[in-house]
């Protein structure tokens, strides 16, 4: 089953194609906001909302304009752990971590929401399989200096397991960026995140632009 054929709370998962997490401190003087325009432009179909150190207010606040920018476009917006800001901001959806409000939770409270899972370890698979989530992040696929609490990486070999383990559509996250993202792709991703590779751009549209075309099937090597 493609990822074409699949839907989860009414929105194609074609949407998590190209999926930026946001960093507000990788964006710099810039802003996120602009950042994410620019990534948008270059071909983004997703953006995931990470705020760690925004107070509520703040983070609702941001994660509204965020969603007023995006509606009109069509591209989905997720929320980063927090249902209570995906809730209050009108958000697509959310995205939580093993630690975070158990997925059954969130269901409750986000029926129709799309809901995706991080999966770190194929020994975390049997219970993520039981969950009522939409897809499964597959995180790190490689060391990574944007999440400082995260596991250790998978691997290609990692990604393949975690593959042949679920028909769940896979994002993989982790350490991607243009030099790998083929490679990701072939090992069984539905789609990608990435952050540094965004964030961190000079030019985050060349840089989607440059990504989306990878990713494609006879792709840029």
């Amino acid at each position: 089953m493609g990822m074409n054929d699949r839907e989860a709370g009414n929105l194609p998962l074609e949407a998590l194609r190209l999926h930026l997490v946001t960093d507000s401190a990788l964006c710099g003087a810039r802003g996120m906001l602009a950042v994410v325009e620019a990534a948008v432009r270059g071909g983004v179909t997703c953006v995931q909302l990470r705020e760690k150190s925004l107070d509520t207010r703040a983070f609702v606040e941001r994660a509204r304009a965020l969603k007023a920018w995006l509606g009109p476009l069509g591209v989905p917006l997720l929320i980063n752990d927090r249902v209570d800001v995906a809730l209050a901001c009108g958000a697509d959806g959310v995205h939580v971590g093993q630690s975070d409000m158990a997925p059954e939770d969130v269901r409750r409270l986000m029926p129709g929401g799309l809901i995706g899972l991080s999966v770190e370890s194929l020994a975390q698979l049997d219970a993520a399989e039981r969950a009522p989530v939409d897809y499964y992040g597959i995180s790190p696929v490689f060391a990574t200096r944007s999440k400082h609490d995260a596991a250790p990486a998978l691997g290609l070999d990692g990604l393949r397991a975690i593959r042949a383990g679920t028909r769940r559509p896979l994002v993989a996250i982790g350490g991607i960026d243009a030099g790998n993202a083929a490679q990701v792709m072939a090992a069984g991703a539905d789609g990608l995140a990435v952050v540094s590779a965004l964030c961190s751009s000079a030019d985050p549209e060349a840089a989607a632009r440059d990504l989306r075309a990878r990713m494609s099937p006879g792709g840029r090597a």
